[in-house]
């Protein structure tokens, strides 16, 4: 009679730990499936999952994701209270002065409670969600505010000022902060608020280019927001200089203010019918965000190149393409009002929440060393945006 080889079988106990045990060959074979040849230089077959392990792991893991789920609802918990409290402060004051956005308020609060109070680790949880998923969200519901047949109804004039002023504002923006010395990221950053959007924009770059502090994300965030509100002052003040009429004080204003809540501030403060224009105008520039993110993919992945895992960053997040896709739906007129009532404050209060969980985030020592480069190049940015703004207003009649 032939000897049986024998075979070292790996099963588990109860405590999780690995046992060995000699079985012989012909045991190896179970009704799950042939066995294993194990003579020399054979290839073992597994054998097939039979569908009541399928099952057995199927109820596994409907067991164990909604208690997954909770658990990582109850430890966002507290840092999104947190951020609701922030919100409402910040959209109180921005409501009181109209001058300060609620983002900016915001922000400021995050990092006035990380620099005088402990931060306890388990706010920490829910500060690090707003600042990524409630960030992109907001981002994502900005889209509902665009109507491409508005910006197409002002003229091809209007849209090519539009373009000029991103193009032109970003690529100068660019240059300037590689002549001043600024950082790669921090000049991209700056470049994008202040050419497109504002804090929104500046939140998108960060989306693309994946910074790792918050503090370059804090400090152009509250640079463009200052600089875009100089602009409240400057716009009046240089069409009134200039001769310029109601309507193209209306088309500078959309044209070279940051935030768009600034250009609503600042067309009512023109009066007449500027507001209408600048907003429009300003709406084209924003609509211009989903390109210029593209661009920007581009270079970075050139720039990256790969990751430890061998993947490259993609060329445009899934955040920026459901942007595009809330655009449309609101162009093609299917949005019920009702939905887009709601989601313009709610995708406020989602960037605000964001702007303060990044507060929240930054040592205010450590922004300090960032020194006056940023500062200089915010001015810079600012001054070419407003510059290329005008001249296209004059150049349009």
């Amino acid at each position: 009679m032939s000897r049986t080889a024998p075979i070292t079988v790996i099963s588990s106990d109860a405590a999780g730990a690995p046992r060995h045990s000699p079985l012989s060959e012909s045991a190896a074979e179970t009704p799950a499936g042939p066995r294993a040849d194990s003579r020399a230089g054979a290839a073992p077959v597994p054998a097939p999952v039979s569908g009541a392990a399928r099952g057995v792991a199927a109820r596994a893991w409907l067991h164990s994701a909604p208690r997954s789920l909770w658990h990582g609802t109850l430890r966002a918990a507290p840092g999104l209270a947190l951020c609701a409290v922030a919100v409402a402060i910040a959209l109180v004051v921005a409501s009181i002065v109209p001058v300060l956005s609620a983002t900016l308020v915001a922000i400021v609060l995050g990092v006035l409670v990380r620099n005088t109070m402990p931060v306890p680790s388990v706010l920490e949880a829910g500060l690090s969600f707003a600042a990524k998923k409630l960030l992109r969200l907001g981002i994502i519901l900005l889209g509902l505010q665009l109507v491409v047949g508005d910006v197409i109804g002002l003229g091809w004039g209007v849209i090519l000022l539009a373009v000029a002023v991103v193009g032109v504002g970003f690529s100068g923006t660019l240059l300037v902060g590689k002549w001043l010395g600024v950082p790669y990221t921090q000049r991209v950053l700056i470049a994008g608020g202040s050419s497109i959007c504002g804090a929104a924009a500046v939140a998108a770059v960060d989306g693309v280019i994946q910074t790792d502090k918050d503090e370059g994300v804090v400090t152009a965030v509250a640079l463009v927001t200052v600089f875009g509100s100089v602009m409240l002052f400057v716009v009046p003040f240089g069409s009134a200089l200039l001769g310029l009429t109601n309507h193209q004080a209306g088309l500078w204003a959309g044209a070279s203010t940051h935030e768009v809540a600034q250009v609503v501030a600042l067309g009512g403060i023109l009066g007449g019918g500027a507001l209408a224009v600048a907003v429009i105008v300003k709406l084209a520039r924003v609509l211009l965000l989903a390109p210029m993110m593209a661009v920007i993919g581009v270079v970075h992945r050139r720039r990256a190149g790969v990751d430890a895992s061998g993947k490259r960053p993609p060329i445009v997040p899934l955040f920026v393409l459901l942007f595009v896709v809330m655009v449309a739906l609101r162009s093609l007129g299917v949005v019920p009002a009702g939905v887009l009532e709601v989601a313009k404050p709610v995708q406020g209060a989602l960037l605000a929440a964001a702007m303060f969980a990044l507060g929240a985030g930054v040592d205010i020592r450590k922004l300090i060393k960032v020194g006056g480069r940023p500062l200089l190049l915010a001015f810079a940015a600012t001054v070419i945006v407003a510059v290329v703004g005008v001249v296209g207003v004059l150049l349009l009649g």
